[in-house]
């Protein structure tokens, strides 16, 4: 992240938003980043055609809108260089990423409460989900209630797919700049083939040795579990005991049929995980910092 970066926070004026709000008005601090606040207006096209009136009533529910989030920016960011906001009608998911293409944001932050089960929670619930999916630049989801002033420890959760294993750079620029130790870890289970350990072990080797020639701390660990256990709870129990601030996962794209980080576990990551998770989507450009795995 640079001087100038442009850090967007959707606000659905729920608990959860008010704590992702506070967490990126932290990130903003340390990176001298701008923070785009963003509110989103979604109403049936039934209710649209019942009032006549629609469009005038619609017009100062965004004007009360806008002043609200004026008084979060208000109340919570202080010291934050510039905050600019916006109020925009349409689907929540495709605001967000459409908003966060057209001002080249570096980083969305916003909350999530899991899969929702009641309609008040949709802005942070399934919405966060697609966010993740869709957006270009990375997410952090933050299902959590307490917020970190510092990042002292990001997990790095890998498995061996290509570009879980290439793609640390991020994990890298990130450690820097919260002076982080990153700690690399992958799951295996107790019945895996031993071909299969010692792959992880190489790879878990080889990304640790990347990621201290580039001067950041990193520690290992191959986390051998129960083949009853659940994969995603695993990685959160692994993460607690850690006292880990950040895990770092790499996703795939919408177009894709799932989250493909580590298999389908990416969402029950996000929505279980009181840990912020932070979701990149892979580069279709070749990443000249990345390295190999022999």
């Amino acid at each position: 992240m640079t001087s100038k970066d442009i850090i967007l926070v959707p606000i659905g004026f729920t608990d959860q938003s008010i704590v992702a709000l506070k967490q990126a008005v932290t990130i903003a601090r340390i990176t001298n980043s701008e923070l785009f606040l963003l509110s989103v207006v979604e109403m049936p096209t039934a209710i649209q055609k019942i009032f006549s009136d629609f469009e005038e009533k619609q017009k100062l529910f965004k004007e009360k809108l806008r002043e609200n989030l004026i008084e979060l920016s208000n109340k919570y960011c202080d010291g934050i260089s510039n905050v600019e906001y916006f109020v925009k009608s349409g689907k929540i998911y495709e605001q967000i990423t459409e908003l966060a293409d057209s001002v080249n944001a570096s980083l969305i932050v916003m909350g999530t409460e899991g899969t929702p089960k009641e309609i008040k929670k949709k802005f942070i619930g399934s919405n966060a989900n697609k966010v993740v999916r869709s957006a270009t630049c990375p997410v952090i989801t933050i299902k959590g209630k307490s917020i970190s002033n510092n990042c002292d420890i990001i997990a790095l959760p890998l498995d061996l797919n290509k570009e879980t294993r290439e793609k640390v750079t991020n994990a890298i620029q990130f450690a820097r700049l919260f002076s982080s130790e990153i700690v690399a870890f992958s799951i295996s289970y107790d019945n895996d083939d031993e071909s299969i350990k010692n792959k992880l072990n190489r790879t878990l080797s080889q990304v640790c040795e990347f990621i201290t020639s580039k001067g950041i701390n990193c520690k290992t660990e191959l986390v051998n579990i129960s083949a009853s256990y659940s994969f995603s709870g695993s990685i959160i129990n692994y993460t607690k005991d850690i006292n880990a601030d950040l895990i770092m996962i790499m996703t795939k794209g919408e177009n894709n049929l799932d989250l493909n980080f580590l298999g389908s576990n990416a969402r029950k990551l996000i929505n279980k995980s009181d840990i912020p998770v932070m979701s990149i989507r892979p580069s279709i450009k070749k990443d000249t910092t990345s390295f190999t795995i022999q």
